[in-house]
């Protein structure tokens, strides 16, 4: 890591075996206050890249293991990074014209070969990183419930997807745990649903983790993703919230009728399952709640 980049600076993965070369591209960026981290195969790229979702990825050609190209394929195939997250390539030698079509179709945003021309590669990377923060603002609007902050319908499907994909490749566990509000003033007028949105989310964001992904899934339904965690930890988690009883006002009598329903799987590789068909059971066994069981796991909770 570069030490005079400033906390928040976009982050730039560079990853090539030749030290000299990764030098010589890091002195270019990093005094123009890029976060530089390194990496010395494709496989450490990779998983560099899944764990801190650079802004942008500058990959040699002539990688120890796994080729600059493969390394791009492999990234534009991962949710996680997807297509939106700009990919230079770079070899040692003078470019050829059948490295840069292989480099192209591997879905690389440009390719460089040597002599390396400082001036143009930090416009090009100022010009993509630009790209990157745009498309990620745009993405985050599109994903946000803006009157509770949290993940809506379709950001939940898409950061589900990437928990899904950590989860299976460790066969980890995995729990998805859904929550109903009962509210018969509120399902007739959208202010108030709104209000005990806000209160309710900021109840669910202190009972959760930084890893947990929460989301509004509508006026009074909501629902968290939680990576690593077994249906007892599942249903530690939803009676947090159930004895909380955040009301609309916070007055003393001012409580919520909330009910949880829980799904968890052992072992998310092996469970032949995917997160929305968790989420959807977990809303199953919310709707089968009641007062004198607020908080239902289904007997097939635990699979694997």
């Amino acid at each position: 890591m570069n030490g005079s980049a400033a906390p928040g600076s976009p982050v730039i993965l560079i990853a090539n075996d030749q030290e000299w070369s990764a030098r010589s591209i890091e002195s270019i960026l990093a005094p123009e206050g890029y976060e530089v981290r390194r990496a010395y195969t494709g496989t450490q790229a990779l998983e560099l890249a899944r764990g801190i979702q650079p802004d942008l990825l500058i990959l040699d050609t002539q990688l120890p293991d796994i080729s600059g190209p493969d390394v791009c394929r492999a990234i534009r195939a991962d949710p996680r990074i997807g297509p939106s997250t700009p990919v230079i390539i770079t070899t040692a030698g003078q470019s050829a014209r059948a490295q840069r079509l292989e480099a192209y179709r591997a879905g690389a945003w440009e390719f460089y070969g040597q002599p390396l021309d400082g001036e143009l590669l930090l416009l090009r990377v100022r010009v993509f990183i630009d790209a990157k923060l745009c498309t990620n603002r745009l993405r985050d609007a599109a994903w946000q419930d803006p009157v509770s902050g949290l993940y809506n319908p379709h950001g939940m499907a898409q950061r589900a997807t990437e928990l899904g994909a950590d989860a299976r490749r460790g066969r980890a566990a995995l729990a998805c745990v859904v929550f109903v509000v009962d509210d018969a003033e509120a399902t007739a007028g959208v202010e108030r649903a709104d209000a005990l949105a806000t209160r309710v989310a900021h109840g669910l964001k202190q009972i959760s983790r930084g890893s947990d992904v929460i989301a509004r899934l509508g006026p009074l339904r909501f629902g968290i993703v939680a990576p690593a965690t077994s249906v007892e930890g599942a249903n530690i988690l939803a009676r947090r919230l159930v004895s909380r009883r955040p009301g609309a006002s916070g007055r003393e009598g001012d409580d919520l009728s909330i009910r949880a329903g829980v799904f968890a799987v052992s072992d998310f590789a092996g469970a032949g399952l995917d997160i929305l068909d968790m989420l959807e059971r977990a809303g199953t066994a919310a709707a089968e709640a009641t007062d004198e069981q607020p908080i239902r796991s289904t007997a097939s909770s635990v699979i694997g």
